[in-house]
């Protein structure tokens, strides 16, 4: 199994090229599920969950090419042949359940596992199941697998979220394209993630307004076309590489960076005591002094501070000056990077959803192992920040959400190789 070694750095400096967003992707790439024409996804990245959605709908009758060394997607569903995603292939990923309500909208039925992904909470489906029943489905779950139908087809409905979602959003917004009549989405999420699919199934002939706001409105019409879209920028990606600066000093430009994709995130590396300025070709990103401030961090849906930068937030925070909090209220099992921090000296103390961390003047590099996506990357962001030499085991989560982060972080000029394992 691979492991990543990093060692302890200087100053970084540089150009660090952000991909398409893995989030985005996952939820685009289903929506060929909705048309017999041809979808195609420009600025995809090069990931493994991107491997494995295609896996999925390739198992499913889709054809799907990776064209452009994958940053281009072409998919077709003009044929459809089985209505099943199986459970090989969707414990592998969580987003594997956004293929159930555009088969549900276009064939009127589908068998779906319940998903996998990261060990970082349980994720329930309910609510999926809530909004698409309220469309006319009838689902059963059944041996692990999600049974669901629609015999007389799906009509719009108001629906209102308990939670905004994302995924649930996201599989309701889809099928309601195909529905008769007029869905509202109450509740919903408003991640960039949500306004890109939505924009990508106008270009397809969807009528959605909303997108991006807590009501979405969907016109049910009668059938899809082909379109071609460019996935979003990676806010996630964009805001783990703004801390690669922050954490060895220098100055690092992110190409493709924009500031309304992670404005929670930019007020509290301002709070900390980094300065983000805009270029003509994304963000760039700078510490004021040798040290950051503490700051206290809330993870909330957008537009608050994103879970998925809470580890890479914390990993920051352990050589701040001060004590830090961090609150995690999106997923209860997301600080198992926690003990990983704490073998390389730093001090946290975890009591349930709250971390309280005291900055220490310098990590030291240890072994550590990587527990799922966003833990492995907070790891070599502390090894940079590190004495000596850390070691990243299990790095095959890293794999999921960053493309080539070896080469990312060392053209800026980290110290940073991948070990193959046997």
């Amino acid at each position: 199994m691979d492991s990543i070694l990093v060692k302890g750095n200087g100053p970084l400096s540089g150009q660090i090229p952000i991909a398409g967003a893995k989030n985005a992707c996952l939820a685009l790439m289903p929506a060929t599920l909705l048309s017999e024409e041809p979808l195609t996804l420009t600025n995809a990245p090069r990931l493994s969950d991107i491997a494995t959605m295609t896996e999925l709908l390739q198992s499913l009758g889709a054809e799907v090419s990776s064209l452009q060394e994958g940053q281009v997607q072409a998919l077709s569903s003009h044929t459809i042949d089985n209505h099943v995603a199986d459970y090989e292939i969707v414990r592998k990923m969580r987003a594997s359940n956004l293929v159930l309500g555009p088969m549900l909208a276009r064939l009127g039925q589908a068998v779906v596992s319940l998903p996998g992904g990261c060990a970082i909470g349980a994720r329930p489906m309910d609510l999926h199941i809530h909004g698409l029943e309220a469309l006319g489905a009838e689902i059963e779950l059944k041996d692990g697998y999600l049974h669901a139908k629609a015999p007389r087809g799906l009509k719009g409905a108001v629906i209102e979220l308990g939670f905004a979602s994302v995924g649930a959003t996201e599989n309701i917004m889809m099928a309601a394209t195909l529905a008769k009549g007029t869905t509202v989405i109450k509740n919903a999420a408003r991640e960039p993630e949500i306004v890109d699919l939505a924009e990508c199934l106008k270009k397809m002939g969807a009528q959605i307004e909303g997108a991006g706001s807590q009501d979405i409105t969907i016109q049910g019409v009668d059938r899809l076309h082909g379109a071609t879209h460019p996935v979003v920028t990676d806010r996630i990606e964009l805001g783990t590489y703004m801390l690669a600066p922050v954490i060895c000093g220098g100055e690092v430009e992110l190409l493709g960076g924009r500031l309304d994709l992670i404005g929670a995130f930019v007020e509290k590396l301002d709070e900390a005591g980094v300065d983000v300025s805009e270029t003509k070709a994304g963000l760039k990103v700078k510490r004021r002094g040798d040290r950051v401030k503490a700051v206290n961090v809330t993870t909330e849906p957008f537009p608050g501070f994103p879970t998925d930068l809470q580890a890479q937030m914390m990993a920051l925070m352990c050589t701040a000056d001060g004590t830090s909090v961090l609150e995690e209220k999106i997923f209860e099992n997301r600080f198992m990077h926690a003990p990983e921090l704490i073998r390389m000296g730093a001090k946290i103390d975890v009591q349930g959803g709250l971390a309280t961390v005291t900055g220490v003047d310098h990590l030291k590099g240890a072994p550590v192992m990587a527990t799922d996506l966003r833990a492995s990357v907070s790891l070599i962001l502390a090894g940079l920040a590190a004495e000596g030499e850390t070691i990243v085991n299990r790095v095959y989560h890293l794999d999921r959400g960053y493309e080539q982060v070896v080469r990312k972080f060392s053209g800026v000029g980290a110290q940073i190789e991948r070990i193959k394992g046997n």
